[in-house]
């Protein structure tokens, strides 16, 4: 058994990466890029319908597929009720995709996630001892307070936001690595046991299938949007997914390691599907939809 000061120090780690990483958000986000995406309706139809329906569905669906643990299965739901990483934008850059739909995609998830999660968890999940005011209570304080202080530093001086950003992303990145070892330390013995073995069978199933099916069913959007669409379905904000872990008893150990082990799988199949999509693209392949 660990010592107490291991399990301290990760929930410290993890605060500050979540909190930073939607800090860094808000502080890169413009809202006036982002409008040209939330003027689109299709565009924003399609991000709610991804983000909040069919991706949520299709991870309960994996999770009944695939024989998972509890644990695991309700860290797979929580990754389908959290959309688009905080690092969406070099994927989407890379990809040669629309960097203002990405902002607006961003925007949207971001809000969308503290809004449906607290709602949709206890339905997905049977059994589940937690209300959702305490699932929407570190959504709040971790995920949304950040990105809004964010937003309003970059609104009232986007000097200054660009001048405090980089300090951001660098204490981010440190606890960044901090919770990558420290959940290593504390619950390393767990990513090797079959359960363990059958969560990234589930998490590679599922998010092939998501990058594959959100690019080819959006229908009516060009390439630039669609991948914005694809890549910011297939990446997952972690730190949403994880927020809620500090209100559920019981649960947290595996269900945290079913989301680290989600993050080396999603960055993967985004990069692939966008380096897929984009040489078919190319060669005039992939001409589904618009």
């Amino acid at each position: 058994m660990m010592p107490e000061s291991f399990d301290l120090a990760l929930k410290v780690a993890l605060v500050v990466f979540m909190a930073g990483n939607l800090l860094d958000m808000g502080l890169r986000l413009d809202p006036r890029a982002a409008l040209g995406g939330l003027r689109d309706t299709r565009f924003v139809i399609y991000t709610l319908l991804w983000g909040f329906v069919l991706s949520p569905a299709l991870a309960v669906g994996v999770s009944l597929l695939i024989p998972l643990d509890r644990a695991y299965a309700i860290g797979l739901i929580l990754m389908g009720l959290a959309p688009c990483a905080p690092f969406l934008p070099p994927i989407v850059d890379k990809a040669k995709g629309d960097l203002g739909y990405t902002a607006a995609l961003m925007l949207l998830t971001a809000v969308g996630t503290v809004v449906v999660m607290p709602f949709a968890l206890p339905l997905l999940v049977q059994g589940l001892s937690v209300t959702s005011w305490q699932i929407a209570r570190p959504l709040l304080a971790i995920i949304l307070l950040p990105l809004v202080i964010g937003m309003l530093t970059r609104h009232w001086s986007a000097t200054g936001a660009a001048k405090v950003q980089p300090a951001v992303k660098k204490i981010t990145g440190v606890a960044t690595l901090a919770t990558a070892v420290l959940l290593l330390v504390v619950y390393g013995e767990a990513l090797f046991d079959v359960p363990g073995n059958l969560a990234v069978a589930a998490l590679l199933l599922y998010f092939v299938v998501l990058a594959v099916l959100s690019y080819w069913f959006a229908f009516g959007l060009d390439y630039p949007k669609r991948i914005v669409l694809s890549t910011g379905m297939t990446t997952r904000n972690l730190g949403a997914a994880i927020a809620p872990l500090f209100a559920t008893g019981g649960t947290d150990q595996q269900a945290m390691i079913m989301v680290v082990l989600g993050l080396p799988i999603m960055v993967a199949a985004a990069l692939l599907a966008a380096r897929w999509f984009g040489r078919g693209r190319q060669g005039g392949a992939v001409t589904h939809g618009g």
